[in-house]
């Protein structure tokens, strides 16, 4: 199946996408060091980046024509810091509000299928109206916005086609969700809002995929049958003490006899296992990439890093990371210290053979922009599904 992503970033949307099977016929990133990480990795001949088509330039400018309109899937993320909970809350306003361009590429391509993802930010109340108004665009990219036309009078005429009948042209029938990528096995909190939109004329059905992780079942795997030590080896006199916090939450497992039927929440130190400690220990940086010790990290108000035995907190953009600390490990005795960036690439389940290239600061902030590879992956194995479903057994062997 013929893919095509725009805002690729340093690729892990690119890499789930490429997993569930689809061919990339362009990858449009304009960052440059975004850009020359998915040209190392690339370069190095390994797995499904070998064959990308890279392509550095604007996606609001791009010339998507050469393309074809046999498109399955668009996919890609819109820079986020418009809609950030950590950045400035310009939304619209916001000179980095690329969902103009992310509409003008569906009109362009006419793709089978859309997948969107961006902070949840983006549902806040504050920017409520305007998040309809781009579901609302998705929906009907054809009908477009004026020179001039203020969003919120565009908006009306949409609704406006919306509510009327019959209709004609491209519509999409969209569905959007704010999912945690920690209940669907990857190793950290991170919540984010996923778009799922399917051309009408192929009238297709979209569900969203359940959940197949829970902190319910890691506090059991933990607390009761004590078998998250025991796959680690840890002996019993070196394990910790719930939290208070988890007190609670145990005491309804009281008299139960089965285990939650979800598998466990991934943590930290699962995601982790098999990594040398870059402190201190001697790391053959050639099986372990980007795999450098940082010093330096302090534990403070607001800044208390990752418990290593729960999900990491959601990766963020940056260095250290904003306040919270959560490009930062904490240990069960309160030890702390930053996450090299290989296991922030663990933590966004990148494969150990991809590097990244640039500064800390630059690496860091792709793998903070990144959609883990097990959500892409997760979402483009259904919407393949989905897409094989309505076109019948032939369908791969025509495209």
């Amino acid at each position: 199946m013929r893919s095509v992503e725009i805002f690729t970033g340093a690729g892990g949307l690119a890499l789930g996408v490429s997993h569930a099977g689809f061919e990339h016929l362009a990858l449009v990133e304009w960052n440059h060091t975004a850009c020359e990480t998915m040209r190392a990795n690339k370069a190095r001949g390994a797995g499904h980046p070998g064959g990308w088509p890279i392509h550095q330039s604007d996606v609001s400018t791009f010339d998507f024509g050469f393309l074809g309109d046999d498109i399955d899937l668009l996919a890609g993320g819109p820079p986020c810091q418009p809609f950030s909970l950590g950045g400035k809350h310009r939304g619209h306003e916001d000179s980095r509000n690329m969902f103009p361009a992310l509409v003008r590429a569906v009109r362009a391509l006419k793709p089978k299928a859309i997948l969107v993802e961006n902070v949840r930010g983006l549902v806040r109340p504050s920017f409520a109206n305007y998040f309809q108004y781009i579901l609302r665009q998705l929906a009907y990219p054809e009908i477009t916005r004026g020179e001039g036309e203020r969003w919120s009078d565009h908006q009306e005429r949409l609704e406006r086609h919306h509510t009327s009948s019959p209709k004609s042209g491209l519509m999409y029938n969209i569905v959007p969700r704010v999912l945690n990528a920690a209940d669907y096995g990857v190793p950290q909190k991170r919540e984010r809002v996923f778009i799922v939109g399917f051309r009408s004329d192929l009238d297709m059905h979209w569900s969203f995929p359940a959940p197949t992780h829970s902190c319910e079942a890691l506090l059991w795997d933990q607390w009761v049958d004590e078998t998250y030590w025991d796959r680690h080896g840890i002996p019993i006199s070196k394990r910790p003490e719930p939290a208070a916090q988890m007190c609670r939450h145990i005491q309804r497992f009281d008299g139960r006899l089965t285990p939650p039927t979800l598998r466990p929440w991934r943590t930290v130190r699962d995601a982790l296992a098999g990594l040398p400690d870059p402190e201190g220990a001697l790391v053959d940086y050639g099986q372990n990439p980007n795999h450098e010790f940082v010093g330096g990290a302090r534990s403070y108000p607001g800044h208390t890093g990752s418990p290593v035995d729960e999900p990491a907190k959601t990766l963020k953009a940056g260095d250290h990371g904003v306040p919270g600390g959560e490009n930062m490990l904490t240990y069960s005795d309160g030890r702390v210290r930053y996450f090299t960036v290989r296991e922030c690439a663990r933590l966004q389940d990148f494969p150990d053979t991809y590097v990244f290239i640039g500064s800390r600061t630059e690496m860091m902030r792709q793998l903070g922009n990144a959609v883990p590879v097990t959500m892409g992956t997760l979402l483009a194995d259904g919407i393949r599904a989905r897409l094989e479903e309505a076109a019948g057994s032939g369908y791969c062997n025509e495209n």
